[in-house]
């Protein structure tokens, strides 16, 4: 059987799409304070490694299989992917995979600086088999939420092309209760603005980010037409945003930066992942305009909420991704003349439609994560220390260091008295320690 130019077209798509976690990893790792940004680029790593396995097992016959009452498949039908030998479906399976891992990567951010690696690692698998793989189903697989289910039957056919709600609502409400569960890191009540350590790493990681993206929305085009409109919207969402964030930095506070025009454009992506085969590019730059603006306010909300979303991943994923699953209601393009959103004449039922994914993503999410962080916390505790988290999480859950400056990059010889640097069994606190911890 002769490759097509389709397939070879959703393999590099999926290539792109993996390459997102990775640059996640940095996005995040950029954010967080030096002495955490190890840990960070190792969340998104593990959860690469963790869901590629579960994929393969019985997460991508979850999404796909004969369903059990429209909620998710059946995980035995192609459990190992033994029946899809040989078949180019298998493409597919990979493909998938590469939205999986970066959902759940994504509520990582949430809890930087204060959790337990090992904690993350049974967290990363429950959540995946648990909430992603359901809504997956119901959504794209045959399930409650797809064409002849039975919420469609009833609301009417919900558009979420690339994963407005199955990717970026779910992973922002799952990071919201993991923020909450799992409590504020120390400090941030009297000190909140825990500045991002690495501004070039976090614009390479959106870089990365914004690069992958067109596979992303682009990957399940399936005709030269369609693939042209997603390219385009997926380029001028994201412009769009960073520009409307900038204006709103500079309106706000006096000064655009370099991590508002980096979180611009990952909020314009997001905007655009369920709409970006459905809308008009000047639609998609409007929509990039509120998403931009909007989000540039949302980040702040947490702290007059109290809520340590470390990373604003509540703000950007959350909160982009409702504007651009509930926009589609207004700016859904008419198929073949009939039906389309209610700046098309299409009437309410599209944006009822919409209305009721949201409804149902967030109460999964939601209340699911709550019962999975809790049994976890309750199991093996989600927070590390306050000593740990002091010393930084790079060294007590790695015993390693982003930075190697005297003893900070020395791994386990100075694990003993970072994390107990006030009892008496450990070394003085020297001016090259005082000195490393002040960077930290």
């Amino acid at each position: 059987m002769e490759i097509t130019a389709q397939q070879v077209w959703l393999m590099i798509s999926a290539a792109m799409v993996l390459l997102m976690t990775p640059g996640l990893g940095l996005f995040y790792g950029g954010m967080t304070r030096a002495k955490a940004a190890l840990n960070m680029i190792m969340m998104s790593f593990i959860s690469a490694g963790i869901v590629g396995v579960v994929w393969v097992l019985y997460g991508y016959s979850m999404t796909t299989g004969d369903g059990v009452l429209g909620l998710f498949g059946n995980p035995f039908t192609s459990f190992g992917l033994q029946n899809l030998m040989g078949s180019p479906d298998l493409l597919k399976a990979g493909y998938s995979a590469t939205f999986a891992i970066i959902t759940v990567a994504l509520i990582s951010g949430a809890i930087a600086d204060r959790a337990k690696f090992s904690a993350w690692a049974l967290f990363v698998p429950v959540w995946i088999t648990a909430i992603y793989c359901p809504l997956a189903y119901m959504i794209w697989g045959g399930g409650l939420m797809s064409a002849g289910g039975a919420v469609t039957a009833i609301f009417g056919q919900v558009i979420d092309f690339a994963g407005g709600a199955v990717v970026e609502i779910s992973s922002g409400t799952a990071a919201l209760v993991l923020a909450i569960v799992v409590g504020q890191r120390h400090g941030f009540a009297k000190d909140p603005n825990h500045r991002p350590h690495n501004l070039p790493f976090i614009m390479l990681g959106a870089a990365i980010l914004w690069f992958g993206w067109f596979g992303f929305n682009g990957g399940a085009a399936t005709s030269a037409e369609q693939a042209g409109l997603i390219w385009i919207n997926t380029l001028v969402a994201p412009a769009a945003a960073m520009l409307s964030w900038l204006v709103t930095e500079k309106i706000r506070h006096g000064h655009p930066t370099s991590l508002g025009a980096a979180s611009g454009v990952v909020a314009g992506a997001v905007a655009i992942t369920p709409s970006c085969a459905n809308i008009s590019p000047v639609a998609a730059i409007g929509l990039g305009i509120v998403a931009g603006a909007a989000c540039a306010v949302f980040v702040d909300l947490k702290y007059r909420f109290g809520l340590d979303d470390s990373l604003d991943v509540v703000g950007v994923h959350l909160g982009a991704g409702l504007i651009g699953t509930l926009s589609l209601g207004f700016i859904a393009l008419p198929v073949d003349g009939q039906g389309g959103g209610l700046f098309y004449g299409g009437g309410v039922q599209q944006l009822i439609a919409q209305t009721a994914a949201v409804v149902i993503t967030l109460l999964l999410s939601g209340l699911g994560t709550l019962g999975i962080a809790r049994v976890i916390n309750k199991a093996v505790g989600f927070r590390v220390s306050h000593e740990a988290e002091t010393a930084g999480v790079d060294l007590s859950e790695h015993a390693e260091t982003a930075y190697a400056f005297g003893e900070m990059g020395s791994g386990f010889s100075s694990l003993s008295h970072m994390l107990a640097p006030h009892t008496a069994a450990a070394p003085a606190r020297t001016e090259q320690h005082a000195k490393e911890d002040s960077f930290a």
